[in-house]
C-alpha cells in the first residue's frame, strides 16, 4: 500500500484537489503496478504565514 504526502499551500478548490488525488493515484498505479484503490494520498494544506522560501514566509512574498 504506497503512502504519498503532499504538502500544499490552503487555498486549493475540492476539485482541485480531487483531481490531484486522482492524477497521482493513477501514476504510482502505472509506475509501481499496483491497484489504483491500494494508493493513499495524503494531503496537508499549510498557511502561506507558516511557509518560509528563501528566508521569508510565503504571505510576504507577491503573488
Amino acid at each position: 500500500m504506497p503512502v504519498v504526502t503532499i504538502e500544499l499551500w490552503e487555498g486549493r478548490t475540492p476539485e482541485q484537489k480531487r483531481e490531484l488525488v486522482r492524477a497521482v493515484s493513477s501514476a504510482i498505479s502505472r509506475v509501481l503496478g499496483c491497484p489504483e484503490e491500494a494508493v493513499h494520498v495524503i494531503l496537508h494544506e499549510v498557511p502561506k504565514a507558516n511557509w518560509g522560501i528563501g528566508g521569508r514566509l510565503a504571505s510576504e512574498l507577491s503573488a
